[in-house]
């Protein structure tokens, strides 16, 4: 990465990095108010970056609903796709030649090679094949096998090309977290090395957040936990671009009663439904921060006005629950 990345930013900066693969729904929206009013609470700058590099999954006009639910509910930002900002384009399908520099200094430095394996091929390369908590563990079959990207072109059948792995040091990665405090973890022993780009030039999600974190200047990453493991990789590309690392806030997820992953089963929890029957922002707001443990139950509230509430520390450490009672408060039916 080039200097610029490395000047200290003038002040705090965050990101919302919604992806336009599916609507916004009730556990997003309460990840995104978080993210907004710690930013606010520390006279921040907040951006609003799309996260499209998924395309089989991106959805025609989702980016302009999910910041029109954004807007909707009071959660505004001082940079994006849609008014611009000093480190446009704020759209990750855009910004492929930033992704294509870093992979190339990421070869130059031989930190990365070429890798021609399924998910098949991997996990029959294991005498017991296993899925951690981090994903499939990789043995890196592929490490050391072709002189160069080509080479490993000529193995597959035509339409498929190799993927790009990071070649993982064998050292423990440590960072603190805001909310779970210090994590450790050794990634090569727990996933391997890892893929970072899926074709000749381009870039996975791991890639693509690190170096726009890093081009944006953000100093303060806040999401759901169910990325907390995925953050140890992306300590190690901070490393290996020479990159500031950012401050990390992993919050607890909404779930089900059953302690799952909202789904359509659990009702329509998109904001969208919600604001298409009617029910107010500041209802859903208020809901959002009774989960937080900023508002009394009932309480109709918009971001501005939990300003003066916020406060990490006492945000539960426990998953939010999507339970009878709240489905009932928002006129959400649970379907079969």
């Amino acid at each position: 990465m080039t200097s610029e990345y490395r000047e200290a930013p003038p002040r705090i900066r965050g990101r919302l990095a919604p992806s336009p693969t599916g609507a916004l729904h009730l556990g997003n929206a309460r990840t995104f108010l978080i993210t907004w009013l710690s930013i606010h609470n520390q006279q921040g700058q907040l951006l609003l970056r799309m996260e499209d590099l998924d395309h089989p999954k991106v959805k025609p006009h989702a980016a302009e609903q999910v910041m029109e639910d954004l807007a909707w509910l009071g959660l505004d930002w001082d940079e994006g796709p849609d008014i611009g900002g000093p480190f446009a384009p704020y759209v990750q399908s855009q910004r492929r030649a930033e992704y294509r520099r870093a992979l190339e200094q990421l070869k130059a430095r031989d930190l990365v090679y070429p890798c021609v394996c399924s998910r098949k091929d991997v996990e029959e390369a294991l005498s017991a094949p296993h899925e951690t908590t981090d994903g499939l563990y990789y043995p890196g079959t592929c490490e050391g096998r072709f002189a160069s990207y080509e080479a490993a072109c000529e193995v597959l059948p035509k339409g498929r090309l190799p993927a790009w792995r990071f070649r993982v040091p064998a050292t423990k990665v440590v960072f603190d977290d805001l909310v779970h405090g210090r994590q450790a973890q050794q990634v090569h022993t727990a996933v391997g090395d890892f893929v970072v780009a899926r074709d000749a030039d381009g870039a996975g999600y791991m890639l693509a957040v690190v170096v726009d974190d890093a081009a944006m200047q953000v100093t303060e990453v806040l999401r759901g936990d169910d990325l907390l493991a995925a953050t140890h990789r992306q300590v190690l590309l901070h490393r290996a671009l020479d990159v500031p690392l950012p401050t990390y806030i992993h919050v607890p997820l909404v779930v089900s009663e059953e302690g799952r992953r909202l789904a359509k089963r659990h009702g329509d929890t998109r904001i969208a439904s919600l604001r298409n029957r009617g029910i107010p922002a500041a209802r859903v707001v208020g809901l959002l921060a009774w989960w937080c443990g900023w508002a009394a139950w009932g309480e109709q509230l918009m971001p501005a006005d939990l300003l003066p509430r916020f406060d990490l520390q006492s945000l539960p450490r426990k998953p939010s629950i999507l339970t009878q009672k709240v489905r009932d408060y928002l006129g959400i039916r649970e379907e079969d």
